[in-house]
């Protein structure tokens, strides 16, 4: 984001009241935190990709070769 575009921001914050000015940071934060958990998720889903089509490439491989066995949910 360009400087030009964070004044602008700003400025129109700055336009409002106080207490609205307040709650616009408030929303920021949040908006700010939730993004930055998102984009974590997203590199660790990123990061664990491979094991996660190498797990489900031998879960194949033994459901073809007959070594698998259904779940059995009363075991749990």
């Amino acid at each position: 984001m360009s400087s030009e575009t964070i004044a602008t921001v700003m400025k129109m914050i700055e336009s409002l009241p106080e207490t609205a000015q307040e709650r616009v940071v408030d929303h920021l934060r949040e908006y700010i935190t939730e993004l930055q958990d998102e984009l974590e998720w997203d590199r660790l889903v990123e990061k664990t990709q491979p094991k996660l089509i190498a797990a489900a490439k031998r879960a194949r491989q033994e459901i073809a070769e007959g070594l698998a066995q259904p779940l059995d949910y009363d075991q749990l």
